[in-house]
């Protein structure tokens, strides 16, 4: 539906008498018909002088005690007594008429030019203002009802005149209180932040939340979000956006003073009009600017990201406090009338979230990926914290706002389409990951360091991803079937649909890790890498709580255990083959040691133990407890059959020349060098040789 837009303040008060059709809120009541020609000031008296008559000198508790009496009888018969004959008017009537006409011109209140200074009188004299003009409403209604005669048209024309000089006085006070108002915004935001360290430190939970996932920067890192601490302000300022409690209690009184008077339309549409220009204004200092969606559709990402930030920083600002602030004065202002005060201020309100949705619902339509994700998520939960906000009113609510959180829960529905499916590109980046070029060393594959912390920093956002794939189940299921074969333990641990999507991933890059492990010739070199990509994917599981907790203890056992596997594998391409050269089998014939044989032994373990140190020395283990539990196993396997080997048969071989071309190293020397494996250093052999 179309959306109506922040209107300017207008100044005239004819101006805003001619937006009385476009007025919102609840509909006034019609004010009554009372003649608007000039009325003579100067009533002749029986004389003909020309001067008014003379009138009784009462105070004002006196003249309001007369009027209340007059009032009564009005309401106690219909305008005549016992004979028919009309009902005199006392002259109370014009002394009160007079009051209200010597505090407007006090306040030097000239019609159309805004110079009421009603606020500079004290407060007894618009006490007795609002007095005077409460009586002077009640008489005009009342001798409005009475049968048109003479002297009651006259009055009626008096009183008339007087409360329209004062409503037009009170009209532009109220304009006057609006426009002194302080901007309720704050200072403009910073979405610019520091970075953090790493966002598996418990510190960075929450500023992960604030900070952009990007392929093509570090993963683990993130930003922390630190908001500029707001100024220090009063509790007035908390209470209401930038207005004193006394102008509060000031406006007040003139909206039930308008409203009894029957313009209800014309402090409304006021009020409404001049709230939406200082609202403007505010979200103007903040940092807001309306961006077309052509624009914005336009826009590079990064430019886009830029204006997401500050959009959600915004959104947020309106919801935690500025909408609070504008409520309250609202219902403040508008406190014996609180129908009004929720349409006014659901109309505001509207005016401001069409921006807000406009921009949602252009950020929908640019193009997805999985990158963009969590500014997707970050602008869900600003949407999600908006409709909380706008939900205050409960079953008062006003159809304005019921209609707007109506479109916020669309808007936020289409935002949570997007978040699912972005989420599940990252099943086609992990599918469409099929490069034939093998990581150098057996190192961690990108793609599982890209995957890993991709899910880690989603695991942020755990409590949003269930509610976005609960909502859109369907639409996730529909892209992304469930593989076949799973373990009984998964289909019965009854997963929600973000957690079976996660562990879709998972099952996606183990079965991607394991083509690429097969790119590898030296299957000792294939295990090295599986080795290194499962630790790095349980270390990062492990240290994530969000992410352990969704995956579960099992999946983790299970994980341990392919890793053993993988682990034993190795041991068996690699050191059981080089363990065979040590072997007794063979070096005994007729009962005596052969040394030719022997020294083939010797010669053959020398040249595979160099191989296998010169190679694997250049291969990469990162994780240092892996690298420590490789090197201790391989030593603990190695060094004591070398040593028995060495200690039984090294006395065949001659001292001298003879044993020093046939035994190369020494037990301690294989210790040594066994801690040289996995560095990714290919020059430890030359340099221990030179």
């Amino acid at each position: 539906m179309p959306h109506p837009t922040l209107q300017p303040p207008e100044k005239s008060a004819s101006s805003v008498h001619a937006e009385n059709e476009k007025h919102i809120g609840p509909a006034s009541p019609s004010v009554n018909a009372v003649s608007q020609e000039p009325i003579e000031e100067e009533q002749k008296g029986s004389d003909g002088d020309g001067e008014r008559p003379p009138l009784p000198d009462l105070s004002l508790s006196q003249v309001l005690e007369e009027v209340d009496a007059f009032l009564n009888k009005l309401s106690s018969s219909n305008g005549s007594d016992e004979n028919n004959v009309p009902m005199e008017i006392p002259d109370a009537i014009e002394v009160l008429s007079r009051t209200v006409e010597s505090v407007i011109e006090k306040c030097n209140y000239v019609p159309g030019e805004g110079k009421s200074k009603c606020c500079q009188i004290n407060d007894e004299d618009c006490s007795s203002f609002f007095d005077a003009i409460d009586r002077l409403s009640k008489v005009t209604k009342k001798l409005g009802e009475l049968s048109p005669s003479p002297t009651t048209s006259s009055f009626l024309n008096r009183t008339s005149a007087v409360l329209q000089r004062a409503m037009l006085c009170l009209e532009d006070e109220l304009r006057t209180i609006l426009e002194n108002a302080k901007g309720g915004g704050g200072g403009k935001v910073d979405h610019h932040h520091p970075p953090d360290n790493n966002i598996n430190q418990k510190h960075s939970k929450s500023a992960a939340k604030h900070s952009s996932f990007n392929n093509h920067n570090n993963h683990h890192e993130s930003t922390d979000h630190k908001p500029e601490p707001e100024p220090a302000g009063s509790s007035e300022e908390e209470t209401f956006p930038g207005i004193s409690a006394e102008a509060v209690s000031k406006m007040n009184k003139i909206a039930s003073a308008m409203i009894h008077a029957g313009y209800e339309n014309e402090c409304c549409i006021l009020y409404s009009i001049m709230r939406r220009n200082t609202l403007k204004s505010a979200l103007i200092n903040l940092g807001f600017e309306i961006i077309s969606i052509d624009d914005l559709q336009k826009m590079q990402w990064e430019s886009l990201e830029g204006e997401i930030a500050s959009w959600i920083g915004i959104v947020r600002e309106c919801s935690t406090s500025l909408f609070s602030k504008e409520r309250n004065l609202c219902e403040s202002v508008f406190s014996n009338h609180l129908e009004i005060a929720r349409g006014l201020f659901g109309n505001l309100e509207t005016a401001v979230c069409v921006h807000f949705l406009n921009f949602a619902e252009a950020a929908v339509l640019t193009k997805r990926s999985a990158e963009k994700l969590f500014k997707f998520l970050d602008i869900y939960e600003a949407m999600r914290d908006l409709g909380s906000s706008i939900s205050g009113a409960e079953d008062g609510a006003d159809p304005e706002e019921k209609s707007l959180r109506s479109e916020i829960e669309e808007a936020k529905a289409h935002i949570g389409e997007a978040a699912v499916s972005m989420f599940c590109e990252l099943e086609n980046s992990i599918q469409s990951d099929n490069g034939r070029t093998p990581v150098p060393s057996g190192a961690v594959h990108p793609l599982t360091r890209y995957t890993m912390n991709y899910l880690e920093y989603a695991c942020v956002y755990r409590d949003t991803l269930e509610q976005v794939f609960r909502q859109n189940c369907r639409r996730a299921g529909a892209g992304s079937q469930p593989s076949e074969g799973k373990d009984e333990d998964e289909a019965s641990t009854g997963r929600t649909e973000f957690a079976a999507q996660l562990v879709r991933v998972m099952e996606l890059l183990d079965a991607n890790l394991d083509m690429k492990s097969r790119l590898y010739r030296d299957p000792s070199l294939r295990y090295i890498f599986l080795m290194n990509n499962g630790r790095y994917i349980l270390q990062k599981i492990k240290g994530s709580n969000e992410i352990h907790e969704v995956m579960g203890d099992t999946w983790c056992r299970r994980r341990s255990s392919d890793l053993r596997s993988y682990h034993k594998n190795y041991q068996r391409e690699t050191w059981y083959r080089l363990l065979q050269c040590l072997s007794h089998e063979g070096l005994l014939v007729n009962g005596k040691v052969s040394k030719p044989v022997l020294k083939e032994r010797f010669k053959s373990f020398n040249a595979m133990f160099d191989d296998i140190h010169k190679t694997q020395s250049a291969w990469v283990v990162s994780d240092e407890q892996l690298q420590s539990e490789l090197r201790v196993s391989i030593s603990a396997v190695v060094t004591p059959a070398y040593r028995s080997f060495l200690g039984r048969f090294n006395q065949y071989l001659a001292p001298g020349r003879q044993s020093e071309k046939y035994i190369k190293y020494q037990s301690e020397d294989i210790e040594s060098l066994i801690d040289e494996l996995f560095d990714g250093n290919r020059t430890s052999m030359a340099r221990r040789r030179t």
